[in-house]
């Protein structure tokens, strides 16, 4: 009779043992991740939901929105976040800053910014041609990209335009208002909001469709891009399975929100990165996206060399090597 009772004995703590979680499961930290409101966190929206409300079955997660770039970057370098979403120059100097210390995942936000007006003068970047832009941005990504913009298409930002840099959009807004016939550089969701307090004003070109126009005929198709996810090069080489759930959530989280504007609205609003009246406007125009792999790469790539040859410190210096970019699972 005792062999049978030690035989349930061991099989009943060896159930109990399996039952247990191991060492690493129990304490595995949440994922975190950092975003800074506006365009670049909008996708993340129902991502972030799904976590808060239990329905992810990978490793929890700690999402946290800032206000200001100058905050993430030292999360990153400090190693107080996991994966960011950040503008794409940013992660190309941190990368150059760091001796690499950081890959970039995926494209999340392609061109935001727009030109607009107080009238119906503009169809053409050729009708800039003498006109005064408001902008902000100056020594940073909007200057390269708009004078790249201008410069292939024949225009001489220095002779044939008149720019005029303002420290803060609020202040391009405020030149267009008082200046009829001027135009003003103005990224979303901000001029979304603009044309909310004036029916005056209207977009009259889009830069982003603008860069794809001058990339047709090129070997090498680029894109205008504001912002990328990036993450730390150690998380990622001693966790590539949830890299791999990240990235599905994150693409998943993209397609719900570019397919249901009032819901993820609602959801943006929510987690304060931009009010929900102004998220409902803006979202069709803010070209939320993910982008990976190869085409992410291209894409990129091509932008990054944009900058490079405009302002060699736009991208920390030197472009990316080719470990800059994550392509998957090896």
């Amino acid at each position: 009779m005792k062999k049978p009772l030690i035989f349930i004995g061991l099989l009943s703590f060896c159930t109990l043992l399996s039952s247990i979680p191991s060492p690493a499961e129990a304490t595995l930290p949440p994922i975190r991740v950092t975003a800074l409101k506006g365009p670049t966190a909008m996708g993340l929206a129902a991502f972030m939901d799904q976590a808060d409300q239990g329905k992810l079955s990978d490793p929890t997660y700690d999402f946290q929105i800032l206000g200001a770039v100058d905050e993430a970057a030292p999360m990153l370098v400090r190693e107080t976040t996991d994966f960011a979403a950040i503008p794409a120059n940013l992660a190309s100097v941190l990368y150059n800053n760091t001796q690499g210390a950081i890959q970039v995942l995926a494209v999340n936000t392609l061109g935001v910014l727009y030109l607009a007006e107080r009238g119906e003068t503009i169809s053409s970047p050729e009708d800039l041609r003498g006109k005064t832009i408001y902008a902000s941005g100056k020594g940073a990504t909007p200057e390269y990209a708009l004078r790249y913009i201008l410069s292939e298409n024949g225009i001489d930002p220095e002779k044939d335009v008149t720019i005029e840099w303002k420290s803060e959009h609020t202040e391009c807004l405020s030149a267009l208002l008082s200046d009829a016939s001027g135009i003003a550089m103005l990224p979303q969701p901000f001029v979304t909001t603009a044309m909310q307090k004036s029916e005056d004003i209207r977009i009259a070109l889009d830069l982003n469709q603008a860069w794809e126009e001058l990339q047709e005929d090129t070997a090498a198709s680029s894109a205008l891009i504001t912002g990328v996810v990036v993450g730390r090069r150690e998380f990622i080489l001693e966790n590539p399975e949830a890299v791999e759930n990240f990235l599905t959530h994150y693409q998943e989280s993209v397609e719900f929100v570019n397919a249901n504007t009032e819901e993820a609205a609602e959801l943006i609003g929510s987690y304060d990165i931009v009010p929900v009246q102004v998220a409902k406007e803006a979202l069709p125009a803010c070209n939320i996206t993910f982008i990976q792999g190869q085409e992410m790469k291209e894409k990129l790539s091509g932008y990054l060399k944009v900058l490079l040859d405009q302002n060699p410190k736009a991208v920390g210096g030197s472009l990316p090597l080719d470990d800059f970019y994550y392509l998957g699972e090896e």
